[in-house]
């Protein structure tokens, strides 16, 4: 794939991470079949957000991410994530949450275009 195209970025960010795309397990707890194949693809979309924004897999990533998704998707999943996981961070995480990532999830989850609608075809290739 040619550099300057997501699907270069995204399958460089899988094999860093060592994931595949259809390695995330079902989603579980959810009746309705249409919404749990909602919640399904969120999760696998979940991990081109972090390629697209070149966001590590890390605490203070995970919390950035969940950020910028709760921001453009309303999921309370991500909201929550957002605030809970950002409890966790170590006092060094946390000045740099409070300072740069934060900040920045905020402006960019308000002001990107919908990042769970860029799995277009012309855009992976």
């Amino acid at each position: 794939m040619p550099e300057s195209k997501l699907g270069r970025v995204y399958a460089s960010f899988m094999k860093d991470n060592n994931i595949t795309a259809d390695s995330r397990l079902p989603v579980q707890f959810i009746a309705d079949p249409e919404l749990a194949y909602v919640m399904q693809r969120y999760r696998e979309i979940h991990d081109l957000v972090h390629a697209v924004l070149f966001m590590k897999t890390t605490m203070l990533g995970e919390v950035t991410i969940k950020w910028v998704e709760g921001i453009q998707t309303k999921l309370p999943m991500c909201i929550s994530g957002g605030i809970w996981g950002a409890a966790r961070l170590k006092p060094k995480h946390r000045q740099l949450y409070l300072k740069y990532y934060l900040p920045w999830a905020i402006m960019t989850g308000n002001n990107a275009k919908f990042l769970q609608g860029i799995l277009f075809y012309r855009y992976l290739f």
